[in-house]
């Protein structure tokens, strides 16, 4: 019998993956980055100071990053007085297992923006000045680091570095921004470059997160930057279509912030600021591809709660307005917008068995119908620390909602009993 060296297979299962579970949210707005929900069996309404607490975790610092939640680890970031950290939090009982320093603190607005992403051996952080850090999810060891604007040119908004890693097989995908890494794709296990995309001009990062879609046979990786959407090829990186530079569209914005959205041979991206939002029908033979602009639409504003497609319906909040709205996305036509009800400022939302759960800035929570026909409040109570400025999305998976408010995580339980 052949026998292999221990220190050969001490490296070999050192990268075995813990496989995502289908009750596991590993990235910003979920596995597939949709923001909706596949959890079923959920309270249909809460008590009126809202669903029981199954924990809390106090002193992940100051902040907007979401949560990923995946094996016995849920996962998230903040500002500590002398660096900003990534938390690995046990996902039964609240309590932190450790934390790992990603960069300096600090930044216009305080605090992290990014919310991790994992695989379930992994976890990437990006500080919100650009460091990059992969570590080991179990123990929170560092893996391998990088600095986008260091190691790439990188190149953010007035607000910093705020997207969230979109990971995807065996690649990490991350927007450096500037004239020669517009978005660059790198080994997650060491953090090597696989390509690096360019857009002619360059462009600034801006701050949402990229997005897969397939157009043509080709899978593309798309991502609303500085001054519009650009979509690259997720084999060579070869920028492959742009749109939105003008600045009646997505071009000179104060900041373009929402996740796009794709949907078949579609793509949706909206943007705060009095802008507007785009259906484009992307099609392309050959390798070559043609965008052509269904509508634009200026009622469909979003600063940075996000909108989220159920079905042929489009859910999100008007610019940061507090103003939930439900559109249809074949036409933009607005169906409803929230007329009273409980909490003020922006409103980050998130869908799950039928229903919306919306929080808004000034710490309010909302359970409402998602029905296209009227806006109707079901249940709402307020986080005990909430305060304003608290942007971080919602979260509902396994039964439980997730909501981050400053440095505190509550983590309240949903599922019917």
């Amino acid at each position: 019998m052949s026998r292999v060296p221990v220190a050969l297979l001490l490296v070999a299962f050192a990268f075995v993956e813990s496989p995502t579970r289908a009750d596991d949210w590993p990235l910003f707005r979920g596995p597939d980055r949709t923001g909706v929900s596949k959890d079923k069996g959920l309270l249909k309404e809460w008590p009126g100071d809202g669903p029981p607490l199954a924990w809390k975790t106090e002193g992940i610092g100051i902040g907007f990053s979401s949560v990923s939640v995946s094996g016995d680890r849920v996962f998230t970031m903040g500002d500590g007085k002398d660096s900003s950290f990534l938390f690995g939090i046990d996902r039964k009982t609240g309590k932190k297992v450790w934390e790992r320093k990603v960069g300096k603190t600090g930044g216009n607005y305080q605090g992290p923006r990014c919310t991790p992403a994992t695989d379930g051996t992994l976890v990437f952080a990006l500080g919100q000045f650009g460091d990059l850090v992969c570590a080991g999810a179990k123990d929170g060891k560092e893996v391998w680091r990088k600095n986008l604007p260091k190691d790439f040119g990188g190149q953010a908004g007035g607000w910093n570095f705020t997207e969230s890693p979109l990971l995807d097989g065996n690649s990490l995908i991350v927007t450096p921004g500037g004239a020669k890494a517009a978005m660059v794709a790198l080994d997650k296990k060491t953090g090597k470059p696989l390509w690096t995309g360019a857009v002619e001009g360059g462009d600034a990062a801006g701050y949402s997160s990229v997005v897969i879609g397939t157009f043509g046979g080709v899978k593309q990786y798309i991502q609303l930057m500085a001054n519009g959407l650009v979509s690259f090829d997720a084999k060579t990186g070869k920028l492959l279509w742009r749109y939105g530079t003008a600045s009646s569209r997505f071009g000179g914005n104060t900041a373009n912030i929402p996740t796009p959205i794709v949907t078949s041979e579609y793509v949706f991206a909206s943007a705060g600021y009095g802008r507007g939002a785009a259906l484009l029908k992307v099609s392309g033979t050959g390798g070559k591809f043609a965008v052509e602009e269904v509508y634009w639409a200026n009622q469909l504003t979003n600063k940075h709660g996000g909108v989220i497609l159920v079905g042929d319906k489009l859910f999100g909040d008007r610019d940061d307005s507090g103003t939930p709205f439900c559109a249809d996305l074949k036409t933009g036509k607005v169906l409803w917008t929230r007329k009273g009800g409980e909490g003020r400022g922006s409103a980050s939302l998130t869908y799950a068995d039928g229903k919306l759960y919306i929080r808004y800035s000034d710490g309010w929570v909302v359970l409402a119908d998602a029905t296209a026909d009227k806006y109707t409040e079901i249940s709402a109570f307020k986080v005990p620390n909430g305060k304003n400025d608290t942007w971080a999305h919602p979260v509902v998976v396994d039964g439980k909602f997730y909501v981050r408010e400053r440095d505190v995580l509550w983590c309240y339980d949903v599922a019917a009993k």
